[in-house]
């Protein structure tokens, strides 16, 4: 019969291993595709969730050995969890905003990329005098 700790080495190892699949595959889209939009997603989606799985492990393995549920891990993991999706959307509306150029196998055409409205004209305001 398999002891709790040998179980408990195991999901802690899957968990490791698992983390660092994540951020290798994080790593490797953030290298190899094309432009921003694309690189976006390598660090915000697989590297989140790499981290997010030593965190889990890390969190298991002190648990463990300390005898008692360690809080710590547990909200750095929630707290990326929540910021990642958020700061990666902060990052792709600015590169909207800053018009960055996209490969044309990026899905998808914002309209914020259209070329006619790179100069809009400015609306003619008249001034009426108060009446007296």
């Amino acid at each position: 019969m398999i002891g709790f700790y040998t179980f408990m080495e195991g999901v802690i190892a899957f968990f490791l291993i698992a983390g660092g699949l994540f951020a290798f595959i994080g790593a490797l889209g953030m290298t190899h595709l094309k432009d921003f939009y694309m690189r976006l997603h390598g660090p915000t989606k697989t590297s989140t969730l790499g981290v997010g799985c030593v965190l889990i492990a890390s969190a298991c393995y002190f648990s463990l050995v300390d005898g008692g549920f360690n809080v710590q891990e547990l909200l750095i993991t929630i707290f990326l969890f929540i910021t990642a999706p958020v700061s990666a959307h902060l990052l792709a509306k600015s590169a909207l905003h800053q018009k960055l150029p996209h490969d044309p196998r990026t899905q998808g055409h914002p309209e914020e990329l259209d070329e006619e409205e790179e100069n809009p004209k400015p609306q003619q305001r008249s001034i009426t005098p108060p009446p007296s």
